[in-house]
């Protein structure tokens, strides 16, 4: 149950719309949602502001179908990550308002409109080196959306052809955090690093050839970048970026 389902269920209670019995009822399956092989954590959002989201990844598509319809029971807003189209597929045909993106791979319940920013609002900038860098970039990306925070972007910005990046130094220096994604060498954190007076965090990803060791290169030489106000989440986890970015930004 997320802050505004519970301000609605007292308001009802209050209004005598609803008696207290009723609302016991309602709160009964805290702080946990036991479906046999899930624990649903369902005031999570009470304690950390950010409610649980699925990791589809190992799941079964029956597991991540049940988990989603029991969250959007308890939540208007519920995302899924790692989901395959397999799984999206399945969910919709249950809750046809989720949305999937393949490239990102989140599955989102999302009823209201996307939010709209001023012009001069802050917002994370998520910057990926290259092209093949795009799903975790995306995942960071919309996970930080769906959070509610403004996002820019700026795609294949690699330093293989740093003209690029410096094209994008205006949004680098209005960003108030940005996400720096890339495999290979990992080199566009540090040089971000080192541009950037607002926190930069570090996505390293498994794209690369045999010596980037699956994005443990990356990983490396964002941990020892001399650049400062680098911080760095693990291999592939836009997830973790998107949120970090996102509570940076509400501070």
């Amino acid at each position: 149950m997320d802050k505004e389902k519970l301000e609605k269920l007292l308001a009802k209670v209050q209004a005598g719309e609803m008696t207290i019995e009723q609302a016991l009822e309602k709160l009964s399956v805290l702080p946990y949602d036991d479906l046999g092989y899930a624990r649903l954590d369902l005031h999570r959002a009470l304690r950390t502001g950010i409610p649980e989201v699925i990791f589809c990844q190992g799941k079964t598509i029956p597991q991540v179908v049940g988990i989603f319809e029991r969250l959007s029971q308890h939540h208007a807003r519920v995302l899924g990550t790692r989901a395959t189209p397999e799984m999206a597929a399945a969910v919709q045909e249950r809750l046809p308002d989720v949305h999937y993106d393949p490239t990102a791979r989140l599955l989102a319940l999302s009823p209201e409109k996307a939010q709209a920013f001023p012009e001069d609002a802050p917002y994370v900038l998520v910057a990926c080196a290259g092209t093949t860098d795009l799903p975790v970039a995306e995942e960071a990306a919309q996970t930080a959306e769906f959070l509610g925070s403004r996002v820019v972007r700026a795609y294949d910005v690699g330093v293989a052809g740093i003209h690029r990046l410096l094209g994008s130094l205006d949004l680098i220096r209005s960003a108030s955090v940005i996400i720096s994604v890339a495999g290979m060498e990992g080199a566009l954190t540090s040089v971000i690093g080192g541009l950037a007076s607002c926190p930069v965090i570090g996505v390293p990803t498994s794209v690369g050839y045999g010596a980037s060791f699956n994005g443990l290169a990356a990983l490396l030489a964002m941990l020892n970048s001399c650049a400062t106000g680098v911080a760095v989440v693990n291999i592939d986890n836009g997830f973790g970026a998107g949120v970090f970015a996102h509570k940076i930004l509400k501070v």
